[in-house]
């Protein structure tokens, strides 16, 4: 299956507003797609409707060829998702939440599971500690391994290095391109720099519909690159 990620025609309103408006677009294996946007554009939202969070007003959303309503616990089990608000239990130590993460998702070797993933992503020195202990890149490690820890064949990133100082951001970046590498990879950012960066393609949403899609080269190649890209679609930054 080559598209892991399939959206069509979704429809998002909340009372009279229109968040996400007759939105398609397909997401391929081993590929890192961007969905970028200024704030307000529904980036936030079309990210919940593919994770399965809440149901759409109109259209569908496919995972691994699963609805994710028609068929919800099928098409979880193949979504890792990382919410902008990272929600993870402050009071639980790593490696205590990690296996009760695993446990949730049915792993059968849960202390195996979540060793291996704890080097994976760079946990070792801190799987001792509480959560609340921990830096902010750190918290969004154990946020990345939490959404990874069941092998999930997509995974959801949702604002993954917002406030973090730029040592982490390099190291979170790094990570997400390895995690890239074998899976289908939604990541939501308004930073420039980090969709150039990590990503492969760019889906570039305004109030909640598509007015650009193509590979990053195809941005990249023109004078000004991805942020002029922007300016002339005259999409605020």
């Amino acid at each position: 299956m080559s598209n892991l990620l399939s959206v069509e025609n979704l429809t998002m309103k909340f009372g009279g507003l229109t968040a996400i408006d007759d939105l398609s677009f397909d997401a391929k294996n081993n590929q890192i797609t961007s969905i970028i946007g200024p704030n307000g554009a529904g980036k936030s939202t079309l990210m919940r409707l593919i994770s399965g969070y809440f149901p759409a007003t109109d259209g569908t959303v496919s995972v691994c060829g699963f609805d994710v309503l028609g068929q919800p616990m099928e098409a979880r089990s193949c979504v890792g998702y990382l919410p902008e608000h990272n929600p993870i239990h402050t009071d639980m130590y790593v490696r205590e939440y990690l296996e009760y993460t695993a446990g949730l998702h049915g792993i059968k070797d849960v202390s195996a599971a979540v060793s291996s993933m704890i080097e994976r992503v760079g946990l070792t020195p801190e799987s001792h500690k509480l959560i609340g202990q921990l830096s902010k890149g750190y918290r969004q490690r154990v946020g990345i391994a939490q959404a990874l820890i069941h092998d999930p064949k997509v995974l959801i990133l949702d604002e993954p290095t917002s406030g973090l100082d730029p040592i982490q951001l390099v190291d979170i970046r790094e990570l997400i391109r390895e995690v890239g590498r074998d899976r289908t990879v939604i990541l939501s950012t308004h930073i420039m720099q980090e969709v150039e960066e990590v990503c492969d393609r760019v889906v570039l949403i305004h109030q909640g519909a598509i007015v650009a899609d193509g590979a990053l080269s195809a941005f990249a190649s023109k004078p000004g690159g991805l942020e002029s890209a922007f300016q002339e679609l005259k999409v605020p930054s």
